[in-house]
């Protein structure tokens, strides 16, 4: 527990309720906090949910457009010493009409003891590392022998799950990689080839990486109709499927006649449904991503069971690693203050 009012960190000591530490996106990265780490953190934070010792309302946000949403995403998980908000927003648009993100925000972590403000950091990276954490970690647990892993979307998001995979799927020998821009493709594979302990393959169809891949998840866009890029006749018994676009890429029909539908969040994913994003209507859910990295709830059961588990993103997740990133700020003396 932080018990001291004044922290060393820096330039300036960052006396608790008088000033701020503020944490830019090179900052963060400055840090050097490794993906091993980061999984270790999701990990526990994931495990912290799925045993129910947290505090995390669903997400509440506002919409200027169709579209478009803003969510806060406040979370306490007191064996992390962690509490604090993310505030991010999604704009499908902004890649091809602004050049931009689509997915840009910030994030205040608190003191637990006195509730003050005690870091402000982008929380670009944080959400670019804990989103593949979570669909690695998930499929190492639910298809721990595969051999296969396919990847929609080969934009940061898509990057990254590749590089997360190498870290937690040892048995992988191929990655196949599609983005409806080939030359994302051909890019990740060209930025990732000689890193990879795995050959990475550009899928020549959607069908191709879906017929060729035990393992899928996809890290594309989010929209309320389903794009259905993903055919229900291509899936076969015995894959895993991880969205990280909730029910936008893949054919609804699919989630609905899955053996298993596993959630990070049930009450984020019914929070989803009352918004429209599943207009064809949420599948049962059978259990939460935490409860099966807990063993509170039982995944794959056998070889043939076709599951799908969608993680959308929580922010248990996200103030674990926020605290973790604030820690090692902290320590390295990394980070500018900012009076309050």
């Amino acid at each position: 527990m932080t018990t001291a009012t004044t922290l060393d960190s820096g330039a300036a000591n960052l006396q608790l309720g008088t000033n701020v530490l503020y944490l830019s996106k090179k900052d963060v990265l400055d840090l050097g906090i490794t993906r091993a780490e980061i999984l270790d953190h999701t990990r526990d934070a994931l495990i912290e949910h799925g045993r129910h010792r947290y505090e995390m309302p669903a997400k509440i946000g506002v919409h200027p457009y169709p579209e478009v949403f803003y969510h806060a995403m406040p979370a306490y998980v007191p064996g992390k010493n962690a509490v604090g908000c993310k505030w991010i927003e999604c704009y499908p648009q902004n890649p091809a009409k602004f050049s931009l993100p689509q997915t840009t925000g910030l994030m205040v972590i608190n003191d637990v003891e006195s509730g003050v403000p005690v870091a402000i950091m982008d929380s670009t990276w944080v959400t670019a590392m804990r989103t593949p954490a979570v669909t690695v970690l998930a499929a190492a647990k639910l298809h721990p022998a595969a051999e296969t892993f396919g990847m929609f979307g080969c934009g940061v998001q898509g990057k990254e799950h590749v590089r997360y995979a190498a870290e937690a799927m040892p048995s992988l020998k191929t990655v196949y990689v599609y983005d409806t821009h080939e030359a994302a493709a051909e890019a990740l594979i060209a930025e990732l080839r000689d890193e990879m302990p795995f050959t990475l393959v550009r899928g020549k169809s959607p069908e191709d990486v879906v017929k060729s891949a035990e393992v899928l998840s996809s890290a594309t866009v989010i929209l309320k109709e389903p794009l259905a890029v993903v055919k229900d006749e291509w899936i076969s018994a015995g894959q895993t499927i991880l969205p990280c676009d909730l029910n936008t890429f893949w054919d609804p029909r699919t989630t609905q006649r899955a053996d298993k539908y596993i959630v990070d969040s049930i009450d984020e994913h019914e929070l989803f449904a009352e918004m429209g994003y599943f207009p064809d209507g949420l599948p049962t859910i059978v259990a939460e991503t935490g409860e099966v990295l807990a063993d509170v709830a039982v995944g794959r059961e056998n070889s043939d069971q076709i599951i799908v588990n969608s993680n959308i993103g929580m922010a248990v997740c996200d103030v674990v690693v926020g605290r973790a990133i604030f820690d090692r700020a902290v320590e390295r003396k990394i980070g500018s203050t900012l009076t309050l």
